[in-house]
């Protein structure tokens, strides 16, 4: 299990050469797995892999819990540790489920029924027990540009499901190569020669190396293919420039408790106008977009004068521009309060017009609380749960740009970007372009800011829309429809970026026109043959004890 877990801390890296760690780093604890000879072995030996997964990839978890909340290291480590098995069930459901496939089994179990049950209950556990931050095996394939490109076919699951498949596969390999093949051909090899047995070894080598070269092959020449595809739509018409501003200002309650609420706005503001200026010099943009709560504070609604001249400075702003701008700031409606994004055009006519999006998907407990742990006394104990209520879901924006064409725009909002669902509705709404907004500050350190980008990623090779993504300390990119990043602003950096991208209001996918079909088909087929052997056994009793039916 430690192999496995060293193993995924390096895929986990976005990175070649650990890549290719993705297709063998469950071998060792599926060697493990197999020497369960009861489902309390297999359910402690799953247990006990979440728990080193947890550890091993997502350490940095603790570190942002204790950075946020202000609670000790030990406890914030204790907490991870504890939560491993919810934040990683598939792990204990694949366990249980192998070992039920493998005991189940009359003699050596087939090959493909164990990796097909056991990738269908790994995907499908991760479908029907949403995980924190969405993560699966798929996102580790990203470095490779044709690998992440069949995301499109059946989402990032849909490249899980091959690595679990292909996993099974190295196993069997390595027992054969090691001769546990030529080993369960014993008989042959008693009556045979040396050279029969070596026969049975190739043999047996020969359907799990080739299954491994095969799913290698397809999702290489289907990502090659599609990337020929989406380089000619490349090369059409009608380019948008986007403007991005990181201005690697964050912890903004840090920010005004030293200098109070008006002069951290004050800071914040004159920052973004300042860097804002110096891009608008150097391009001519069609679009300038700033990010998550970087005006923290109502927009629209001020709650003093002083808010009402910060709101007028901001529209001053975007007329002496001539650039529509996308910026994150606060909503509140009849007492309730929202993560928003404003959508500021030129004036026209002399008016300021501007929509907004609510962010829709909201971090459990920083961002909204449970209603059965809502109460005075719970927030005197937590002072740093949130307050803000969801949007109502998927939207589309339309802004108008310089040259009076429309451009249609799916928004997302930091953890946003983690659901597929919101960008594909959003998409088949016919946006053409995907903004995101994020503040990563709280991941404090680690790979946090990685991971974020990378499934942002994913939502546009899902969609085949471009993206502009900007975040307040990193990192902030431009995508282009194949995950490409066009330009990045890495973490604690100050930095502008700029690139053309090619709105597309027509590119499909199948995962656009299905949805997510493969989670819940993953989970049924999983289901099914569990209970399959249950069944037989079920209807042979029934013929034994009633001949007569």
């Amino acid at each position: 299990m430690a192999a496995s877990a060293l193993a995924f801390a390096l895929y986990a890296r976005f990175e070649w050469p650990w890549l290719v760690l993705g297709w063998v780093a469950l071998v060792p604890w599926l060697i493990v797995l197999d020497r369960a000879v009861s489902l309390r072995d297999a359910l402690g030996t799953g247990l006990l892999m979440s728990v080193a997964f947890e550890l091993a990839v997502f350490g940095w978890f603790a570190r942002a819990i204790q950075t946020y909340t202000g609670a000790p290291a030990v406890l914030s480590w204790l907490l991870l540790l504890l939560a491993a098995p919810f934040l990683q069930p598939q792990l204990v459901a694949f366990a249980l489920a192998r070992h039920l496939v493998r005991r189940g089994a009359a003699g050596a179990p087939s090959l493909w029924r164990t990796a097909f049950v056991g990738a269908s209950v790994y995907v499908g556990t991760e479908w029907a027990s949403p995980k924190l931050f969405a993560d699966t095996l798929g996102y580790g394939l990203y470095p490779s540009v044709w690998m992440r490109q069949a995301a499109d076919i059946a989402g990032v699951h849909g490249l899980t499901f091959v690595l679990v498949v292909a996993n099974e596969c190295m196993l069997a390999l390595t027992r054969a190569v090691a001769g546990d093949g030529a080993r369960r051909s014993g008989e042959r090899r008693r009556a045979g020669t040396a050279d029969a047995s070596r026969g049975a070894k190739a043999r047996g080598a020969l359907v799990p190396a080739g299954s491994i070269a095969a799913l290698v092959l397809l999702l290489f020449g289907y990502g090659a293919l599609r990337c020929r595809q989406l380089a000619g739509d490349a090369r059409r018409s009608g380019t948008l420039t986007a403007g991005v501003v990181q201005a690697d200002v964050g912890r903004y309650d840090r920010l005004a408790a030293e200098l109070g609420k008006f002069d951290a706005v004050r800071t914040i503001l004159d920052t973004h106008f300042a860097l804002s200026s110096e891009l608008l010099e150097r391009a001519e943009l069609d679009l300038l977009v700033w990010p998550e709560t970087v005006y923290p504070t109502t927009f629209g609604s001020p709650k003093s004068e002083d808010g009402a001249a910060f709101d007028r400075e901001i529209g001053r702003f975007v007329a002496s521009a001539g650039v529509p701008l996308v910026f994150g700031a606060y909503d509140v409606e009849g007492g309730d309060e929202f993560n928003a994004a404003f959508f500021l055009e030129p004036p026209t006519n002399g008016r300021l017009t501007f929509e907004t999006y609510r962010k829709a998907s909201l971090f459990p407990l920083t961002e909204r609380v449970p209603l059965g742990l809502e109460s005075d006394l719970v927030r005197g104990w937590l002072p740093w749960l949130g307050t803000w209520k969801p949007g109502t879901g998927p939207q589309v924006v339309t802004l108008t740009r310089r040259d009076g064409r429309t451009l249609r725009i799916a928004p997302l909002i930091c953890y946003d970007v983690l659901d597929p669902d919101l960008a594909l509705a959003a998409v088949r709404r016919g946006a053409e372009l995907i903004v995101t907004l994020s503040n990563d500050s709280w991941f404090a350190s680690g790979a946090g800011p990685h991971l974020h980008l990378v499934g942002a990623a994913f939502r546009t090779i899902e969609t085949r829309r471009p993206q502009v993504r900007a975040t307040n300390t990193g990192i902030s990119a431009v995508i282009d429809p194949t995950g490409e990043l066009l330009t990045t602003a890495g973490v604690d950096e100050r930095a502008t970026l700029v690139a053309t991208v090619v709105p597309d209001g027509s590119t499909t996918t199948l995962l656009l026109a299905y949805g997510d079909w493969l989670g819940p088909s993953a989970f049924a087929c999983s289901v099914a043959l569990l209970a399959a052997p249950l069944v037989r056994r079920g209807a042979a009793a029934t013929r034994r004890y009633l001949p007569f039916f």
